[in-house]
Formats: C-alpha cells, sequence, structure tokens
C-alpha cells in the first residue's frame, strides 16, 4: 500500500495545537485562534481516517486468510485499492507541512504583454480559480478588480479562505501560458498570451515587519466595479505604496475608506513578511535550482490549438482534458506539485 502518512508526527502536530489555543491569551486575537483550531480540527480528522483505514485493513486480511472465494476475494481486493487511495489522500494532507501552509492567501493575477489577448487570459485564469473554489469549498473575497480596456482583466486580487489555502494555492505562482486562436482576431490565427499569478500567505500573526509612516504613500481615488461600473460616488479605494521597497497595494471592495486602508495594509505587511522570508532562505533556494518567478519561464502551457494539452513544466503532470481544467480542476496540478516538492 502507497502513502506517507507518518501517525507520529501527526499525534505531536496535535498536541502542539491543543497547547497553543490552551495558552492564556490565544483568544486575544481571534483570527489566530481560529485558524489554529481549524487546523487540529483538519489534523484529528485525518488522524481518524488513518486509524479506521488501518483497522479496516487488518480486517480484511483477515478474510482474505479465511475465504478461497473467488468472488468474495475480488470484492475485497477492490475494498483494498478503495483504501489505497484514501492513503494516497493522506499522503497529500501529510505534505502540507510548510510554515505557511494552512494561512489563508492571497492570489493576484495580472496580464503580460499582448494587450486584449493577455488581459482576456488573465480573466479566464480568474474563473479558474473561481470555480475551484467554489468546487472544494473555499471562500473568496475580491479585494480589487481593475477591468481591461476592452475585455478581461488588468488586475485582480483575491483572498482565498478554506482548508490549507496557501498549502494548495502555493503551486500556481507563476507565468502561465495560453496558445489558441484569437477570439479577436478577424484572421483567426494563432495566438501566445501570458499571464503572472502570484500567490502570498495572509500573515497577521507573528508580525516582526516594522512600517514606519513616513515610508507609506496613501493615494485615494473613486472605485469602480466589474466592467467599469461605479461602486460609489467617494474616494473610497485606497493605494498604498511602500516606500523603501516599491511595493504598491490597493484596495476597493469595501465602501468605507478605512476599511480598504486596513485591508490593504494587511496584503502589504503579507508580502513584506513574504519578501522577508525568501531572503533569508535565498541561498537556500539557489541551492535547490529555484528559480525566481518571471515572463518566459512558465509553469505551465495550456495550449489549445492546434492540440488540446495542458502540461505543468515542473512536474511533466499533463491531461488532454483542457476544458475540464479550465472549469477548475486543477487540484491534480496542486497534488503533483507537493508531491514533487516531498
Amino acid at each position: 500500500m502507497g502513502g506517507h502518512f507518518d501517525l507520529d508526527i501527526k499525534l505531536k502536530k496535535i498536541e502542539e495545537l491543543e497547547n497553543k489555543l490552551n495558552s492564556p491569551n490565544i483568544w486575544d486575537d481571534a483570527s489566530y485562534a481560529n485558524q489554529i483550531s481549524a487546523e487540529l480540527t483538519t489534523i484529528k480528522k485525518s488522524v481518524i481516517i488513518f486509524q479506521d483505514v488501518q483497522n479496516n485493513l487488518t480486517s480484511y486480511r483477515e478474510l482474505l486468510n479465511e475465504f478461497n472465494d473467488e468472488e468474495m476475494v475480488n470484492e475485497i481486493e477492490l475494498k483494498i485499492e478503495e483504501l489505497d487511495e484514501i492513503i494516497d489522500n493522506l499522503e497529500i494532507s501529510n505534505l502540507l507541512n510548510g510554515k505557511y501552509d494552512g494561512y489563508n492567501c492571497y492570489l493576484e493575477i495580472h496580464p503580460g504583454a499582448g494587450g486584449t489577448e493577455a488581459c482576456d487570459w488573465a480573466d479566464i485564469l480568474n474563473r479558474m480559480y473561481q470555480m475551484f473554489c467554489n468546487k472544494h469549498d473555499y471562500k473568496f473575497e475580491i479585494i480589487d478588480y481593475q477591468a481591461g480596456d476592452e475585455a478581461g482583466i488588468k488586475t485582480i486580487i483575491m483572498k482565498i479562505i478554506g482548508n490549507y489555502p496557501y498549502g494548495y494555492f502555493k503551486g500556481e505562482q507563476g507565468v502561465h501560458r495560453l496558445v489558441r486562436i484569437s477570439p479577436f482576431d478577424s484572421n483567426a490565427r494563432r495566438h501566445t498570451s501570458f499571464a503572472a499569478v502570484s500567490v502570498i500567505p495572509e500573515i497577521d500573526t507573528e508580525i516582526n515587519i516594522e512600517i514606519k509612516p513616513d515610508d507609506i504613500r496613501v493615494d485615494v481615488y473613486r472605485a469602480s466595479g466589474k466592467g467599469g461600473q461605479g461602486v460609489n460616488t467617494t474616494d473610497s479605494a485606497v493605494r498604498l505604496t511602500h516606500i523603501p521597497s516599491g511595493l504598491v497595494v490597493t484596495c476597493q471592495n469595501e465602501r468605507s475608506q478605512i476599511k480598504n486602508k486596513e485591508q490593504a495594509m494587511k496584503v502589504l505587511i503579507s508580502k513584506l513578511e513574504q519578501k522577508a522570508f525568501e531572503k533569508q532562505n535565498e541561498q537556500v533556494n539557489s541551492m535547490k535550482g529555484h528559480q525566481n518567478i518571471e515572463f518566459g519561464s512558465q509553469i505551465r502551457n495550456y495550449t489549445l490549438e492546434p492540440y488540446r494539452l495542458v502540461k505543468d513544466t515542473r512536474t511533466g503532470y499533463e491531461t488532454s482534458n483542457t476544458e475540464a481544467v479550465l472549469n477548475g480542476n486543477i487540484i491534480p496540478f496542486m497534488q503533483e506539485y507537493l508531491k514533487m516538492r516531498r
């Protein structure tokens, strides 16, 4: 039977999380406490499932030793295959052990060069991720949305909430490449489009980042909705620029300028924390052959013409069912990425 579910590690993790939840001031930060509680519930559930599988396997093996009936043996073997699949799924959950894997995350999509074509491709990716969230019980909130001039989007930032969001979505970071017959080309020629996906964990605890007020430039402007329609008539949208790093964050999903500023500051802190974390691990990443995310180094190719294929350039995983992928069936790509990093 396959799988690498380590029961001892899971039991130690349960003990660690329970100790955190029992600490005196844990609920002073309700968001952090709820995150710990959710992670604890998930791990306990996986342990119960694993122990049930072990008990069932023992029973099935005893039955195999007792019966020589071919039909009975075939039925038991099918049951064992089902248990094997459960263990494989638990193995995936066992791989979600990164520092921020249990955290909610922010997912950003930006089109590459190519005007309307690239903006449309960015919106297709946006739809793909939203459909994935709906299918797998993730909630998402649109933090910022800027429509393209003719079609698609110039940028979108969404916050993703649920079961190990950063752990699953982190493998989506990078450049995504599309090859198709352009719906915007009257000559029906084949076009190649690029869009960059960025994923950062929402870090609102254990923050070691100090932001001086003088380092932040705050710009306010009138928010606009999808397609350019007005959301309100006040300057509620907020753009924060962190001058030392050059990082820019915008937020316009709330009607209140104060709330938008608070949300934008959360995103900015998460970006600065991640940047510091990546810098700290720069040497280790270079030893592992880690590549910086930049245009021209795509992580996944989506080919719709002259044949249909979606292929991940890192893991080699591929499928010809492009329609299913673009409709949100990307869990196999996420799982293969986690296995590769093991």
